[in-house]
């Protein structure tokens, strides 16, 4: 037999590793099992993120909806309002009958007009901040959601 430089023993006499398949099958099959459940419970937060992602896209898109009613509306009023302004003013100035009540008519009505466009500019504005907020806040929800799950995973 051969021996090992600087040794007195033989390979004979050294005992070896032996391989048990039945221990490795155990062991195969024991990370088959993890990586299983892991496949599992990464599939259950994923599909969870999706639904809620969903839920919040359904949300926007029917605030979208309702607030996109609001504003329109809120348009149409503001053209209707003006509309009538404005031909209640001519039907005004066609009974004029002097130059001075003619100005006196055209700044009173172009005062009135200026400040009722304030007025409509600031319900307006009021108007569509709602629907920001309104459109923003399912989405903003949802992510406030996910970043505390991290956090807490």
């Amino acid at each position: 037999m051969s021996k090992i430089s600087g040794k007195t023993e033989t390979i004979e006499n050294v005992e070896s590793a032996t391989f048990d398949p039945s221990k490795a099958s155990e062991h195969v099959r024991a990370v088959a099992a993890h990586v299983v459940e892991q496949s599992k419970e990464g599939h259950s937060e994923l599909r969870s993120g999706a639904e809620t992602t969903l839920r919040a896209l359904e949300s926007s898109f029917e605030i979208v909806k309702t607030s996109g009613n609001e504003v329109s509306l809120n348009a149409v009023a503001i053209l209707r309002a003006n509309t009538e302004a404005y031909f209640t003013h001519l039907e005004a100035l066609a009974t004029v009958k002097s130059l001075s009540e003619f100005v006196e008519l055209q700044t009173a009505f172009v005062r009135k007009q200026m400040e009722q466009s304030v007025e409509q500019a600031k319900n307006f504005q009021a108007t569509a901040m709602r629907a920001t907020e309104g459109l923003s806040k399912p989405i903003r929800n949802a992510f406030e959601k996910a970043l505390t799950e991290l956090k807490a995973a």
